[in-house]
């Protein structure tokens, strides 16, 4: 193990031990590296500190230069919410398309797939899956991120995934405990609030997650939602009656305890992050995340401070810190003998391309047969994903649809993306039609609600510049949740009325009945559904 600086308490110590830090760059910067040298333990990355596979192995090697046993974490779901390809999108379908397979094997493949690409980049925890039950269809921040609305299927796959990403020797961090799905508030703007009894919770909400603690997922994550009839005074980050109470005493959960961002509005602008962070602690998180915005070494000063401050005041237990920084600790040295034992692991499990090809097609997936993903990056050379991405499809063609015979016109109704999307990372069907059809042409085009950070445009407005685009070439009409949007769902209208040849491809959680000539919902707006969908509009 790393031998820490001379000079630096074990109160301190232990203080930094649990922060879980971001930084700027792609390189590490030279306070990172100090805060390491003197007890930091945790480092989170994020989609500005990734330009390429060799890239991230330079820098995960140069954070264990300075600690051997660092914990380099990552948010990386997959499908939408993407770090590793957030350049490109992800080669990999997320959890709604998974769901809508219903494949446990698939899905367990897919996380040992993910997990040995980030074990071959030096990332050993990621703060996924995201084990949220979608119970409420205007969600704006799960949706796809979520396996789907029913609690079993959820459950299933949440286990089925902590078990293909952790034999991969990369610890599973399972999120947003106790549940984020039946929420109409994103976090990240303000605090939200699930009224529902507790019998509800238990039998929905918790079910998932009591699947990934028997799973043996070394990871869960809190959110920073109100939930009443577990707590009516605190959120769940910040409560002892769900963190302790709840988590760790009643579902016998002994792993670590990662908050949610500490940045988020949820707690950033009701206790602030010092009082926020210790309030974790106290409550019985391990660890503290905290990056995303808050990215430089004065945020990590003033959040040691603060611990140190709430230990010698009595407001915080010295020995609930301790405790918290061993937690760490043990889950360094699980990542450090689980990686030693992936690969053997991984060589038995990988997936058979020839197999998984033939169970698309026998499971009645829109199979091509070609071999491989063979997008940028990190795609390159698997086809998992791939075939996850062709089985999820929804197909539904009306009998006047007639196979698109010439380049079309891709009309992309574009909503605001949530932040844990990211407005940064590529989606949409365009670029592989493109690709198939050479001569393809494509317009983005806003509107909006009133909420959400939209501009309040309706879709009378964006319909006609759309037709005005296509001039005369076939429309593909690429909506993305038009369930939540009324503009979206006015504009698709408009568009269907003056050219019912239309197609439409749905790539958030599909709720209105299908509609177009050729309807093709993908559950999820990765770059690899949008191949998928290309390669059945292409009549490839």
């Amino acid at each position: 193990m790393t031998t820490l600086a001379s000079g630096t308490d074990t109160l301190t110590r232990d203080a930094l031990t649990v922060l879980q830090p971001g930084f700027t760059g792609t390189s590490a910067p030279d306070w990172l590296l100090r805060r390491l040298g003197e007890g930091l333990a945790s480092v989170g990355l994020f989609g500005r500190n990734i330009d390429s596979p060799a890239q991230l192995g330079r820098l995960t090697a140069q954070l264990r230069a300075e600690r051997d046993d660092v914990l380099v974490a990552i948010d990386e779901e997959g499908g939408d919410v993407t770090r590793l390809e957030v350049r490109t999108g992800s080669s990999f379908p997320g959890n709604h398309a998974l769901g809508a397979v219903d494949d446990v094997a698939l899905t367990r493949q897919v996380a040992l797939e993910l997990g040995r690409r980030l074990a071959e980049c030096g990332v050993n925890l990621n703060w996924a899956p995201s084990a949220d039950v979608n119970s409420n269809p205007g969600n704006p921040v799960i949706g796809v991120r979520s396996f789907g609305a029913d609690t079993d299927l959820v459950a299933r796959h949440t286990a089925a995934y902590v078990t293909g990403l952790q034999a991969a020797g990369v610890a599973a961090c399972t999120k947003h405990f106790p549940g984020h799905g039946d929420t109409a508030v994103d976090s990240h703007h303000a605090l939200p609030r699930i009224d529902v009894d507790g019998s509800v919770l238990h039998a929905r909400e918790l079910a998932p997650f009591r699947a990934a603690i028997a799973a043996g997922s070394r990871a869960v994550m809190s959110a920073h939602i109100l939930v009443p009839a577990l707590d009516p005074d605190r959120p769940a980050t910040l409560s002892r009656r769900i963190l302790t109470g709840l988590l760790r005493e009643e579902l016998g959960y002994q792993g670590l305890i990662v908050t949610d961002g500490m940045e988020m509005r949820a707690i950033a602008g009701t206790y602030g992050i010092e009082r926020g962070s210790v309030l974790a602690i106290a409550a019985g998180a391990d660890a503290i995340c905290v990056g995303g915005g808050l990215a430089d070494d004065e945020t990590v000063r003033r959040l040691r401070d603060a611990l140190v401050s709430a230990v010698r005041s009595g407001e915080l237990a010295e020995e609930r810190l301790a405790d918290a920084a061993e937690r760490v600790r043990a889950l360094a040295r699980w990542t450090a003998s689980a990686s030693a034992q992936a690969s053997a692991s991984v060589a038995a499990s990988a997936p058979d391309a020839a197999s998984a090809s033939a169970s698309a097609s026998a499971s009645g997936g829109a199979s091509t047969g070609m071999a491989a993903d063979t997008g940028p990056g990190f795609g390159a050379g698997h086809d998992i994903g791939l075939v996850a991405a062709r089985r999820a499809l929804t197909v539904t063609c009306s009998e006047a649809y007639e196979p698109v015979g010439e380049p079309p016109f891709v009309a992309v109704l574009t909503p605001v993306a949530n932040i844990a999307v990211g407005d940064e990372t590529p989606w949409g069907v365009a670029a592989e039609l493109a690709r198939l059809l050479p001569g393809t042409e494509t317009g983005s085009f806003a509107g909006g609600d009133g909420g959400d950070g939209e501009d309040g445009r309706n879709g009378e407005d964006t319909a006609p510049a759309a037709l005005t685009a296509a001039g005369d070439r076939r429309i593909v009409a690429v909506v993305r949740d038009e369930h939540r949007h009324a503009w979206m769902a006015s504009a698709l209208d408009t568009l269907l009325a003056a050219r019912p040849d239309t197609i439409v491809v749905e790539m958030g959680v599909p709720q209105a009945t299908p509609r177009g000539a050729l309807h093709i919902a993908t559950h999820g707006a990765a770059r690899v559904c949008g191949r998928a969908a290309a390669e059945i509009i292409a009549g490839h």
